[in-house]
């Protein structure tokens, strides 16, 4: 009997539940179990028993943090300080026994902080018409590097993601070793994705700004049942 593998979700104030169901009993088999790590709960030691992460999407990262603006449009009423401190320790101790991660939305944008990169606190008015969730996700195209983790992955160089933030990767202050591995289709060129750029002596990275559980093509759509599946395989392997 193959050892059991534990991935890791750690927990979103919002559609937490989306995360958890994206992955199947049959893509989970006898041999892949959840763990919701949450920082509501302090289940610290938990981390230590995973296998692998998803840092999920949800409210602002502290932009002390980063060095960010006090105040800025559509930031939070207030800040969760003890969720960041709870995935930085993720965060962290995937890198020490080089774990696999997979980024999502605040997810992607809190690895380039922890990198020592900075985000847009805010888009602006433009890039909202496109990329700020509004009654539903909003849709728009990506082009995905060639000669990336992402690209091999997918196998795709354009496709269509939903989009549902307000705060961005700044290209300027990209953390640590991470590259861009996909920008928005769109004039405004946000990042879409990152990668480690070395990869020698690192884990499965990848981070999206889309929102892959949710898609509402996610069963057919690459870059959400690919990325999945890359990442499953990862876990596995550990």
């Amino acid at each position: 009997m193959k050892p059991l593998k534990r991935i890791g979700i750690s927990y979103s104030e919002t559609n937490f539940q989306n995360y958890w169901s994206w992955f199947t009993p049959g893509e989970l088999g006898s041999d892949v179990e959840l763990l919701e790590l949450s920082f509501e709960r302090g289940n610290t030691a938990d981390i230590y028993k995973c296998d692998g992460f998803v840092l999920t999407g949800g409210i602002d990262v502290l932009p002390s943090i980063f060095g960010g603006a006090a105040k800025y449009p559509y930031m939070p009423d207030s800040f969760l300080p003890e969720r960041d401190e709870f995935e930085r320790q993720i965060y962290e101790f995937s890198q020490d026994q080089k774990l696999p991660v997979l980024g999502i939305c605040r997810g992607m944008q809190y690895i380039n902080i922890l990198e020592g990169g900075k985000v847009f606190e805010d888009n602006g008015e433009e890039a909202h018409l496109v990329h700020k969730k509004a009654a539903e996700d909003k849709i728009h195209t990506v082009n995905i590097r060639p000669e990336t983790l992402l690209y091999s992955t997918t196998g795709i160089e354009q496709a269509e993601v939903n989009s549902a933030h307000h705060q961005a990767v700044d290209p300027r202050y990209l953390g640590n070793n991470l590259m861009a591995s996909a920008y928005s289709g769109t004039k405004d060129g946000i990042i879409e994705a990152l990668e480690f750029e070395d990869k020698a002596d690192k884990a499965f990275m990848l981070a999206v700004q889309w929102h892959p559980e949710r898609m509402k093509s996610k069963s057919s759509n690459p870059l959400s049942q690919k990325v999945k599946e890359a990442f499953l395989k990862a876990v596995r392997a550990t």
